[in-house]
């Protein structure tokens, strides 16, 4: 992912070894197990930056998501290093956007890229149509305003 002019971009990184449970017949990565790598990298991401699930609940409000998606440019094999880039996508909307990159550690190759989207729900299980004051407050601390 490149930055843009006077862009500032958060990104996290969390190495991994696909497991033997998540390969098929074929010792290639299933699809299903994309969402996991995706998860733990959100999981990296919101440690380095304050921002993980359990900030978000502890704030009143859940963050689950409505849309994920990605797509393969190379397949990730059984034994393969891999390394998945998390970059946060600043936005108005009350959502959290993340833009993710899967490489090969062997030569940086580009195995697949994705996207994924959560919104704000109080206790009540209530969308959130505005930011709540805590994730405004985050994205002026980390300058990632849009």
């Amino acid at each position: 992912m490149k930055e843009t002019k006077g862009e500032r971009r958060l990104f996290a990184s969390k190495e991994f070894t696909p497991r033997f449970s998540e390969v098929d017949s074929m010792s290639i990565v299933w699809h299903g197990s994309y969402p996991l790598y995706f998860e733990d990298a959100r999981e990296e991401f919101g440690k380095k930056y304050g921002i993980g699930y359990l900030d978000i609940f502890g704030n009143g409000y859940y963050a689950p998501l409505v849309d994920i998606a990605f797509q393969y440019k190379k397949p990730i094999i059984y034994g393969m290093q891999c390394r998945v880039d998390i970059y946060y996508r600043p936005t108005a909307a009350a959502k959290i956007i993340f833009e993710y990159e899967i490489r090969d550690i062997k030569d940086n190759s580009l195995c697949t890229t994705g996207h994924s989207v959560q919104v704000f729900m109080d206790k009540n299980y209530q969308l959130m149509w505005m930011n709540p004051e805590f994730y405004e407050n985050w994205k002026k601390e980390w300058k990632v305003t849009e």
